[in-house]
C-alpha cells in the first residue's frame, strides 16, 4: 500500500529539487527568478538546483531565454517503470482489503470500447449468492456501476458515442434506457465521486463503483463492491462509499494519477 507523507520530508535538498522539477512539470518553461519567487527560495539556492538538474540531463537553458524546462529523460524513466506494472499486481491489495472490509464481491474492470471487460473479481466471503459476472466477460458501459464510473470522466460527445454503440435494451425493469436520464445520472456520479448499478443489470444486485485515474488523462479502469440488496442497503451503501473513495485516491495516486480531483 501507498504510505501516506507524514511530517517533513527527511532530507530538504530532494524536497526542494522536486519542487523545482514539479514546478517546471506544470509550466514547462521558467526563469530563475520565476522559480526562486513561485517556491521562496534564494536564487541562488534555486540555481544550485537547476545545475545539479542540468548536470544529470533533466533539465536544459534555453540559450536566447536563459529560461530552464524538464527533458524527455524524466518520461524515458517513467516508460522503463510502467513497463514493470501490472494493473492486477497494484490493484490486488486494494481490492483484497475492500473484499475483506465488505465481505461483498469486488470486480476491477477495464475498459473495451464501447464495454467493459472484467479482468479480475474476488467472490464474496459471506452467503452464498454468486453473480453471473466472471474474469474475462465484456458488458455494456450504459447498465454497470463500474461502466457509468468511466463514461462519468468522459466529454459528452463520447458518452453519445458509447450510446449510440450500445444495443440499449431493458435488462430489468430499473435500467436506463433514456439518454437524457443517463446524463442526470452520469452527472450525480461526478458530483458524488462514485457509481450505482441499482439493480439495473442483474435483478436483486447492488454495486457501487469508482474509476481509477493513472498517470494519462485517459481513465481505463474501474472497480466495485456488488451484493445482493438485502446486504447492500442504501445506508450500507453510503458507508462503503467511504472506503470506496479512499481506495480510489489511494490506488490511482499509485498508478500515478496526483493532485486527485474527482
Amino acid at each position: 500500500m501507498t504510505e501516506q507523507k507524514e511530517g517533513k520530508n527527511p532530507v530538504q535538498s530532494a524536497e526542494r529539487i522536486f519542487q523545482v522539477m514539479e514546478m517546471l512539470a506544470d509550466k514547462r518553461e521558467l526563469g530563475l527568478m520565476e522559480i526562486s519567487t513561485a517556491i521562496g527560495l534564494h536564487k541562488s539556492t534555486v540555481h544550485r538546483l537547476l545545475m545539479s538538474l542540468v548536470y544529470m540531463g533533466y533539465a536544459k537553458q534555453d540559450e536566447a531565454t536563459q529560461k530552464y524546462a524538464l527533458t524527455y529523460k524524466i518520461v524515458n524513466m517513467a516508460d522503463r517503470i510502467l513497463e514493470h506494472t501490472d494493473i492486477l499486481q497494484v490493484a490486488r491489495p486494494y481490492m483484497e482489503r475492500l473484499s475483506d472490509l465488505s465481505g461483498e464481491a469486488v470486480h476491477l474492470v477495464q475498459r473495451d470500447g464501447s464495454n467493459i471487460l472484467y479482468i479480475s473479481k474476488i467472490e464474496a466471503k459471506i452467503g452464498t449468492i454468486r453473480m453471473v459476472s466472471h474474469v474475462g466477460m465484456v458488458h455494456p458501459m450504459y447498465c454497470s456501476g463500474v461502466g457509468k464510473a468511466i463514461m462519468a470522466t468522459l466529454p459528452e460527445r463520447e458518452v453519445r458515442q458509447i450510446w449510440k454503440e450500445s444495443a440499449i435494451e431493458k435488462k430489468t425493469d430499473k435500467t436506463i434506457t433514456d439518454f437524457a436520464q443517463m446524463q442526470q445520472v452520469l452527472k450525480e456520479v461526478r458530483e458524488n465521486g462514485y457509481a450505482l448499478d441499482d439493480e439495473e443489470n442483474e435483478k436483486g444486485v447492488r454495486c457501487i463503483a469508482a474509476s481509477l485515474r493513472g498517470y494519462q488523462k485517459e481513465v481505463k479502469y474501474a472497480f466495485s463492491v456488488s451484493g445482493p440488496t438485502s446486504r447492500m442497503t442504501r445506508e450500507r451503501v453510503l458507508e462503503l462509499a467511504v472506503d470506496v473513495r479512499r481506495v480510489q485516491e489511494e490506488l490511482s495516486r499509485e498508478l500515478g494519477h496526483y493532485g486527485w480531483k474527482c
